[in-house]
């Protein structure tokens, strides 16, 4: 279980240390920056890190000390001192292996022209997220995944249901564009789960000439873990891209599970389905699935379980989402 920290306090003994990153960030030559990022993680911090012209982007997990001695080697890097990072907890380390690599892009939107470290809109804090999108001269789009805005979304946002973050080009050239062509054009407010995916969106619109645009600073996970439940304008559950799957206010756990067929989230009613088969498939997928699809998937679920009751970790189990 990955349990949230909203600092960089230290750690209970025996716990691991989890850093979700990102940061805009022009890097004029992304090997020796790849180089220096494995060289700080060995031997005992795992992960993905992303390295790409236009930054870095990742989640890491190990011991306390080790995981601050790969940040502190990120914010050295010329334009980082800045780097934004949410902190959880894990009882058990929640990757198997470390993975540095270099992208065209840090989060994939298939853009690679965009300069979000000096085009993107503006932050918008959380305390002053609610009072912005209640303005009638705004208008709220999700920048999220359709799968991710079914498990929750903020009251009256525009939802582009976009299978991937580099469907949102089209979406908005195609669609999204309608919305502002009024004699007064609306204000744009976005937001995505934890603000990398909004903030590249903001630099899109503005290169698209959209000038008042603006974005939800640290993204949904930072208003559910700052902003009181009774003074929320969240409807539902946040998904997260771990074993969490979906959280709530105070980040606390959510109720939805994964399916381990297609990655994507289940609810309870979901879960109530006579289709849904834990570990095998749900109303989603379900018809996608042969028989001999069936049967390996219990039996990956059997050995999940075996590995449980052992007290091991098993890499079937750790396969927990479905991917930008």
């Amino acid at each position: 279980m990955i349990q949230s920290a909203s600092s960089a306090a230290a750690c209970s003994t025996g716990l691991v240390r989890v850093a979700a990153l990102y940061r805009f960030a022009a890097i004029a030559d992304c090997a020796p920056v790849r180089d220096r990022l494995e060289r700080l993680a060995r031997p005992d911090v795992r992960g993905t890190l992303l390295v790409a012209h236009e930054g870095l982007n990742g989640t890491i997990a190990g011991p306390e000390a080790s995981v601050e001695r790969v940040l502190a080697g990120i914010r050295a890097l010329p334009g980082f001192a800045d780097l934004d990072v949410k902190y959880a907890t894990a009882e058990t380390m929640p990757f198997h292996r470390l993975k540095v690599r270099i992208k065209p892009e840090i989060v994939t939107m298939g853009q690679p022209d965009l300069d979000p470290a000096v085009n993107a809109g503006a932050y918008v804090a959380p305390a002053d997220w609610n009072a912005l999108i209640r303005d009638p001269g705004v208008i709220v789009i999700d920048t999220r995944n359709d799968y991710e805005a079914a498990v929750g979304a903020f009251e009256g946002a525009i939802q582009p249901n976009t299978r991937g973050f580099r469907d949102f080009p089209d979406w908005f050239r195609t669609e999204g564009r309608a919305l502002l062509d009024r004699p007064d054009p609306p204000k744009v407010a976005m937001y995505c789960t934890g603000g990398i995916r909004c903030e590249k969106a903001t630099a899109f619109l503005k290169a698209e000439g959209v000038q008042d645009v603006f974005h939800l600073e640290g993204g949904i996970l930072r208003y559910l873990e700052t902003t009181p439940e009774a003074d929320s304008l969240w409807r539902g559950e946040c998904f997260v891209f771990d074993e969490r799957v979906a959280v709530g206010h105070g980040l606390t756990a959510g109720s939805h599970s994964l399916c381990r067929g297609c990655r994507m989230p289940v609810s309870e009613e979901g879960r109530a389905s006579a289709r849904y088969i834990e570990g095998v498939s749900c109303d989603r997928c379900a018809d996608a699935r042969t028989e001999t699809d069936r049967a390996r998937y219990l039996e990956r679920a059997r050995q999940v379980e075996i590995a449980q009751r052992r007290g091991v970790a098993h890499i079937g189990a750790a396969q927990a989402s479905p991917k930008d």
